[in-house]
C-alpha cells in the first residue's frame, strides 16, 4: 500500500512571529485570512489529523478541513519544552544561555525538563511507520472512500506544529538528528511524504494555494 501524508504547518500567530514557545495563542487575523484563501486547494483525504494546539485546530478549520472527522493523535503533539513554555527564545537565551546552547547543539539534551529533540524525532518516526503499514481494513486499502484516495493507497492530511514537520523530514530522509534545526518550516506550507513500508520520498515547502 502506498501512503501519502501531507503535513501542513499552522498559519502565522503571535507566538510564531515572536519566536515564542507555544503558549496556546490563536492564529492572528492575517494568518487566518491566508488559510481561508487556501481553502479548497487541498486534495481529498482518507484521514484528517492535527496537533492538539489552538493554532493547528484554527488553521485546519480555516482550510475547510472537516472538524467532525478531525482527530488529534498524541504522537503529533508539539515538542514539550517544559519550563520554557510561553517564553521567547531570546528571553530563555538571556536567562539560561548555557542551557540553550546545549539544547541547540545536542539533540539528546532536554535542559528545560521536557522532551529532547531526539525523543521527538523517534516519536514522529514511529508514527510514520504506523502510517506506512496501517494494517488490514485501513482507509484506502479497498474501494476508495468518498473523495479520498484510490484503491491500494491512503492519503492523510495533518495540520501540525513546525517541529513535527522538521522531525518527519529528518527521519524520512535518514538525516542525523543534528540536522533538525536546519529544516526551515514557514507558516502555512505543505510538506508531502509518499511511500510504502517506511521508505519515503519527500516534497518540501510548497506554499498552500500555489
Amino acid at each position: 500500500m502506498t501512503s501519502r501524508v501531507m503535513l501542513i504547518s499552522p498559519a502565522m500567530s503571535a507566538a510564531l512571529r515572536e519566536a515564542r514557545f507555544d503558549d496556546g495563542c490563536p492564529v492572528d487575523p492575517a494568518g487566518l485570512r491566508l488559510a481561508e484563501a487556501a481553502a479548497g486547494s487541498l486534495p481529498a483525504a482518507d484521514r484528517v489529523l492535527a496537533s492538539p494546539t489552538v493554532r493547528c485546530r484554527e488553521t485546519a478549520a480555516a482550510l475547510g478541513l472537516d472538524a467532525l472527522a478531525l482527530t488529534e493523535p498524541p504522537e503529533l503533539a508539539g515538542l514539550d519544552v517544559g519550563r520554557w513554555r510561553g517564553a521567547t527564545l531570546a528571553e530563555v537565551s538571556a536567562d539560561e544561555p548555557e542551557a540553550v546552547g546545549r539544547w541547540l547543539a545536542d539533540p539528546s539534551s532536554a535542559p528545560h525538563g521536557g522532551e529532547s529533540v531526539a525523543g521527538l524525532c523517534e516519536r514522529v518516526a514511529k508514527w510514520l511507520e504506523t502510517v506506512a503499514d496501517p494494517g488490514p481494513g485501513a482507509a484506502g486499502s479497498g474501494p476508495s472512500s468518498a473523495g479520498g484516495s484510490g484503491p491500494g493507497s491512503v492519503r492523510i492530511i495533518a495540520v501540525v506544529e513546525p517541529e513535527i514537520v522538521r522531525a518527519g523530514v529528518v527521519r524520512a530522509l535518514g538525516a542525523p538528528e543534528s540536522a533538525f534545526w536546519r529544516v526551515d518550516v514557514q507558516p502555512l506550507v505543505a510538506t508531502e511524504f509518499s511511500g510504502r513500508s517506511g521508505r519515503w520520498n519527500v516534497r518540501v515547502g510548497r506554499a498552500l494555494g500555489e
